[in-house]
């Protein structure tokens, strides 16, 4: 671990959130929190309870307190979070991930698998994709599954960039990353050095970077609001017959919502998988 990312801290505020519903009270809660803008989460199952960490700068009062008036919530409250070494939190709680027998996701603290066919080892900071969430898990899954030898790919709020990495190890040739949050940018790149791929392009941005380039290949694990907004922008930069995958909302209640809109921008339906309700799905431009 190097001095730099020792040291490195990030403040968040923290959101807890509670409800006296009987069913599927924890999912609908991390929904609304992530909606919100919440990136990590914390049950407390029996008690029908979540706390969502938000990074302050991300914070809206004044959309909180809309929030507030949802009659979902019986207790919704803030609270800032000590500025802290994230890295020492993680590195505490963060056991290493292995996909369908064949990618590894692994901390430098971890051993190798030099039998795995692909591994990846990411800092566990606190950047989104990890591994550890199904939305992050069943996109490696069906990532394992595709040839990207060749291909051009897009990435879209890629934090750690581990999906990129992936695609690289696969045999991607061009490769671009686009996240808005400076500290998944800059993991990212850190990221791409340690598995010796720096020939990923990483932007600090959102859509409204996307130029002429064209791309085979897009990912785009981010939340259901905005892959709404944004799928026209990603449509227009994917090439006819390309693939885009998409992932960060439910299957019960987001899946027909997000087909609908892709049907509309000529993206054809072809598969998906879910874990805990959270769903990776497949489309193709027609």
């Amino acid at each position: 671990m190097s001095k730099v990312s020792a040291i490195m801290t990030k403040r968040y505020i923290e959101i807890y959130a509670k409800s006296k519903a009987t069913e599927n009270v924890e999912d609908i809660l991390t929904a609304f929190l992530a909606d919100f803008g919440c990136e990590s989460f914390s049950e407390i199952e029996q008690f029908n309870e979540v706390y969502g960490y938000i990074p302050e700068p991300l914070f809206n009062k004044e959309c909180f307190e809309a929030l507030k008036e949802n009659s979902f919530f019986d207790v919704l409250e803030y609270r800032p979070v000590e500025e802290q070494n994230w890295n020492e939190t993680w590195e505490s709680n963060y056991p290493s991930v292995t996909i369908d027998g064949r990618c590894l996701i692994r901390a430098p603290f971890h051993a190798p698998q030099p039998d795995m066919e692909f591994e990846i080892v990411i800092e566990p900071k606190m950047s989104f994709g990890t591994a550890h969430h199904e939305t992050t898990s069943s996109m490696i899954s069906m990532i394992l599954e595709e040839d990207l030898n060749g291909k051009s790919v897009l990435d879209m709020g890629a934090g750690t960039g581990v999906l990129a990495i992936l695609a690289a190890k696969k045999g991607a040739q061009k490769i671009t990353s686009i996240d808005c949050d400076n500290w998944s940018y800059l993991n990212h790149i850190e990221n791409n050095n340690r598995n010796e791929v720096p020939f990923i392009e990483v932007k600090l941005g959102d859509a409204q970077l996307l130029g002429t380039d064209t791309y085979d290949v897009i990912f785009a694990n981010i939340n259901r609001n905005i892959l709404m907004a944004d799928l026209p922008a990603y449509v227009k930069v994917l090439n006819l017959g390309g693939m885009i995958f998409l992932s960060g909302f439910y299957e019960i209640e987001d899946l027909e919502i997000i087909k609908n809109r892709c049907a509309e921008l000529h993206l054809a339906f072809e598969k998906s998988k879910s874990k805990n309700n959270w769903v990776a799905a497949k489309f193709i431009k027609i």
